[in-house]
């Protein structure tokens, strides 16, 4: 579970706030009145399965989505103003770099988009460790490293919020604690992060998890207190244990009315 050492940076108020969030695609209703708060300075984990609208909400944070109603702040602006092109990041579920050329000059090409330092440069190479492979091109590398060079780049300029899409996707245990162990010291060091993740054992390492089902928000909780609300000792019986809620909450709306009123009171 995640624990701050001491010392850590600990941030106050919201990074990012959506409410009254609609969004529609095609025929389909992805969200239809979502409200969510994102605390400064944590990790916040999006957990859920694939499809459950993960995508289309850091999406809506990062300001790259249509929506048809409601509103997303972060950073106390309106998502995807200009004014947000240096503070807030995006790592994609694919691979945000060019395979054919190498990881400095890769980062190097991007450091300029974002006005970032030569130095910056090197900084985000030492602080992924690709510092042996620097030199290599993109395509010669494993898809570990390659995940960590667009980690790398997501890291460029020092954004305050970084909203990484499924960056651990793929890779073998001892790459994803690798990743998360970046995630934890940028975390520390002040850094707002959100990051998705439909491998629920990742959620022990968030500050805080929001658990999604079918563009839905179904628990707004900490590790510890997910854990304890269930009774479960492993997050994937703890996940299904609040799908099962909520999906016979979906049979019987008047219960999941009087939830949301009892939460209120």
């Amino acid at each position: 579970m995640a624990d701050r050492p001491a010392g850590a940076v600990h941030a106050t108020g919201n990074a990012v706030e959506v409410r009254g969030l609609h969004v529609r695609r095609g025929k389909t209703e992805v969200f239809q009145s979502l409200d969510l708060d994102i605390p400064r300075g944590q990790i916040t984990g999006l957990m859920g399965p694939s499809g459950c609208g993960k995508t289309t909400l850091m999406r809506s944070i990062v300001g790259v989505q249509k929506v048809a109603g409601g509103s997303v702040a972060v950073l106390g602006e309106p998502a995807g103003t200009h004014l947000q092109r240096h503070r807030v990041s995006y790592d994609t579920q694919a691979a945000s770099v060019y395979g054919d050329i190498t990881i400095t000059q890769n980062l190097t090409y991007f450091a300029r988009i974002v006005g970032a330092s030569r130095a910056d440069v090197d900084r985000v190479i030492d602080q992924v460790g690709l510092r042996e492979n620097a030199r290599q091109t993109v395509d010669s590398l494993s898809g570990g490293q390659e995940s960590r060079v667009s980690l790398a780049v997501a890291m460029l300029g020092s954004p305050e919020l970084l909203v990484l899409d499924e960056p651990t996707v793929g890779l073998d245990p001892l790459l994803r604690a690798e990743l998360w162990s970046i995630f934890r010291r940028l975390s520390d060091a002040g850094a707002t992060i959100v990051v998705s993740s439909h491998v629920m054992d990742e959620a022990l390492r968030c500050d805080r998890i929001v658990l999604m089902r079918a563009g839905r928000i179904i628990a707004d909780t900490t590790p510890s207190g997910l854990l304890a609300e269930t009774g479960e000792t492993d997050p994937d019986a703890a996940f299904l244990r609040l799908v099962e809620k909520d999906a016979a909450a979906e049979h019987h709306p008047r219960t999941r009315r009087e939830a949301r009123r009892e939460e209120e009171e």
